[in-house]
């Protein structure tokens, strides 16, 4: 999903998808797709595909005859992504670096990235890229988080999580968020030449859908896990029990519902 120091492997992209997706994911990826599906656009690329939670979306929203293809860094992430789809749908697969993309110049009219950016070693450099191979006229639609202070479940695990290593926290809750501000974003389209950028930021209050299986994919769907088995003496399990806590701390009494917020930009190639 991003460069070479963030891995999504192992048992990760299972519980991202299954615990993470239905909770944070699922309602950006439609407004995505809903973007997507009135550009016409018939040759598409998707960036950071993940696990396909916007991929099938996607696929669906298009129409019929358009080309899509779905990358991710990550091979296991895509395996999942695959899994999704069958023989008679319309999609292509293929790992794939989003910093030095393997296509020609001008070869789509449609690229497509969620939540992925933020991962992406430099930013203005990924934003060449795009433009590289996209078409005059084409679109680069993506989105990403807004700050921890406005997704607040991700303060709760950061803090959770520094309590059982005090010295030492494991970081990866901030590296999701750090690219949250729109101003930020648009100074990097504008250094990679981009000159027509239209931003929305959308606002969520979301139901928790399954608390237990939230908490396990908070620890388990990402690389939190292997930090904390990296710095050793804390069985991933009592934290997940920690961050069920915190989240019923934090959004509780049932039904739990939290704030989420992030901002899409949709982006006009000249």
């Amino acid at each position: 999903m991003s460069d070479n120091t963030v891995q999504f492997v192992g048992s990760i992209p299972t519980y991202y998808d299954t615990g993470l997706g239905p909770n944070i994911f699922y309602d950006y990826a439609d407004a995505l797709a809903k973007i997507c599906s009135a550009l016409g656009a018939t040759n598409v690329v998707e960036l950071a595909a993940g696990t396909g939670i916007v991929s099938r979306r996607l696929r669906d929203a298009l129409s019929p005859d358009a080309r899509l293809v779905v990358t991710d860094l990550n091979g296991p992430m895509l395996d999942v992504a695959k899994s999704k789809f069958s023989d008679q749908d319309k999609v292509e697969f293929l790992v794939a670096n989003a910093m030095t993309l393997p296509f020609e110049d001008a070869e789509f009219d449609l690229m497509v990235c969620q939540f992925g950016v933020m991962f992406f070693p430099d930013k203005p450099d990924s934003f060449r890229e795009a433009a590289r191979v996209l078409k005059s006229g084409g679109h680069y639609v993506f989105n990403t988080w807004g700050p921890m202070s406005k997704n607040p479940y991700s303060v709760m695990a950061y803090d959770v999580t520094a309590r059982f290593f005090p010295t030492d926290p494991p970081g990866f809750y901030k590296v999701p968020f750090h690219y949250s501000d729109p101003v930020k974003v648009l100074g990097d389209l504008s250094t990679a030449g981009w000159t027509d950028v239209e931003h929305t930021t959308l606002p969520l209050s979301k139901t928790i859908v399954d608390p237990k299986a939230f908490a396990h994919a908070i620890v388990y769907g990402n690389p939190l896990v292997d930090e904390i088995r990296q710095r050793g003496g804390v069985d991933p399990d009592d934290v997940v029990s920690a961050v069920l806590d915190g989240l019923l701390d934090t959004f509780g009494p049932a039904p739990l519902v939290m704030p989420l917020q992030s901002t899409t930009f949709v982006c006009r190639v000249a």
